[in-house]
């Protein structure tokens, strides 16, 4: 099947997971996750009109952008892989937004690149909820200080949260995981304190993602197919 065939399916499960929590389809963002794959693929995406695409690698992005942002001017691209801080300030350059931030020294380094460029980076805070050592984010009881020092950051805006469960096949054994970072963003104030995201979700679970209120799937082998390496 085609790049477009592959997003209409996804978007019809989309929207059936949407009609199952009773939520809007309009709540749900889908972003594209581009990660080793072509502009040509990418182009081919935004033609079905998505605009929002995830980036795992800065280094790999960076080789892509500007072709990417020719062939796709109105397209947003997010960082969602792991942020060395030797990296924070070509990502700031490169990225509409960042949602792997994991540390207060990575927030503070993207704080600092984005005022340089006089802009406000918005950024989702990764929060690990599994004890993967592969996996990075910050444990659920840092999160609270992490997000007060992070306000203080005038050059970048929290705008939520983004987790990454344990892989397995079947969505619903990582229900709990999505459950729990729902609960987290509400303990930390929900929408009212300005965290409106919930980045969670990829191909093989994120209908469950949404009856558990995410606000963002990132999907890549379903849209783009197997990740292609050199």
């Amino acid at each position: 099947m085609s790049i477009a065939d592959n997003i209409t399916r996804v978007r019809e499960q989309i929207t059936a997971a949407c009609v199952r929590a009773g939520r809007g389809v309009g709540a749900v963002a889908l972003m594209a996750v581009s990660k080793t794959h072509t502009v040509e693929a990418m182009a081919e995406a935004y033609g079905t009109g998505v605009r929002l695409f995830g980036e795992n690698k800065v280094q790999e992005f960076e080789a892509k952008a500007a072709e990417a942002r020719r062939l796709m001017p109105e397209a947003r691209v997010a960082l969602i892989g792991h942020l060395q801080s030797n990296k924070t300030a070509r990502a700031a350059e490169l990225f509409d937004a960042v949602e792997s931030v994991d540390s207060l020294k990575i927030a503070e380094r993207l704080n600092a690149a984005a005022a340089a460029q006089g802009r406000v980076l918005p950024v989702l805070i990764e929060v690990k909820l599994a004890d993967e050592g592969t996996k990075a984010g910050v444990r659920p009881e840092s999160v609270g200080a992490l997000l007060d020092a992070m306000r203080r950051l005038p050059a970048i805006a929290v705008r939520g949260l983004m987790t990454v469960p344990p892989y397995v096949e079947d969505g619903e054994q990582v229900r709990p995981y999505f459950a729990r970072l729902r609960r987290l963003r509400d303990e930390l104030g929900g929408e009212r304190a300005g965290l409106t995201e919930l980045s969670m979700g990829m191909s093989h679970d994120f209908a469950v993602a949404i009856e558990e209120g995410s606000t963002c799937v990132r999907v890549g082998t379903a849209i783009f197919g197997e990740r292609v390496y050199a």
